[in-house]
């Protein structure tokens, strides 16, 4: 699958994309696609890689709704709170 920026299609603003991080591990974030094609914000954390929703333009960065990148997981994140 392609990679399509948030940015370039107009749903978020390159100034708030910029200053968004993961709420469980403070890395920045970067614009992917999610298994079935929506849209999703990813944690380039090395240890605990997180992708994020974003449902109506809105990225929803809440650690219980996120999902594991890791090879072979998927779901929602599987983590204990900080």
């Amino acid at each position: 699958m392609s990679e399509v920026p948030l940015a370039a299609t107009g749903l978020m603003e390159p100034w708030l994309r910029e200053i968004l991080r993961c709420p469980a591990t403070g890395a920045t974030l970067v614009d992917g696609v999610g298994p079935t094609g929506e849209p999703e914000l990813v944690s380039t954390d090395p240890v605990n890689p997180l992708a994020y929703p974003v449902r109506d333009g809105i990225p929803v960065l809440l650690v219980d709704d996120a999902r594991a990148v890791r090879p072979g997981a998927s779901g929602p994140a599987d983590h204990a709170p900080a």
